[in-house]
């Protein structure tokens, strides 16, 4: 039997054995310190929103991550922003630190915090429509 190894996260690393034309996970091994930092759920605010967050640290850099069982519904003009508010009650660019656009409505994702932000700054994660000022779901950071 062949063994690869192959990359299955930038934290991670899989070692499979070829079986015919399909790989069968053998073992996973850490590549990296991953130091969990923050934790929460999504729950609903003017949009149906679930998932569950982490955030940690990973070779210096700071990260947050959705797991797969993250949902939120389509808009416009949707962010992934830090809030220092729990539940968020407003938006300027003094209660907020945004992470960029929404990549995708359903599944795991990953965004990188700036290395300037103190995660202790931060109450919650939110999924916001910039254009509509509407608050999709949040989940609270623990």
């Amino acid at each position: 039997m062949k063994y690869q190894i192959l990359l299955f996260t930038t934290l991670s690393l899989l070692v499979t054995t070829a079986v015919g034309s399909s790989l069968i996970p053998v073992v996973a091994m850490p590549t990296a310190m991953v130091k969990p930092l923050a934790s929460g759920s999504f729950v609903d605010s003017e949009h149906p929103t679930k998932g569950l967050i982490q955030v940690f640290e990973a070779d210096g850099k700071k990260y947050l991550k959705f797991d797969r069982s993250f949902k939120s519904d389509d808009g416009p003009d949707l962010f992934v922003i830090l809030h220092n508010q729990n539940p968020p009650q407003s938006y300027n660019d003094s209660n907020y630190l945004s992470l960029g656009r929404l990549k995708k409505t359903t599944g795991e994702q990953m965004y990188e915090i700036p290395s300037g932000a103190d995660i202790n700054n931060f109450q919650s994660v939110v999924i916001w429509c910039k254009q509509f000022n509407a608050t999709f779901g949040f989940a609270s950071l623990k």
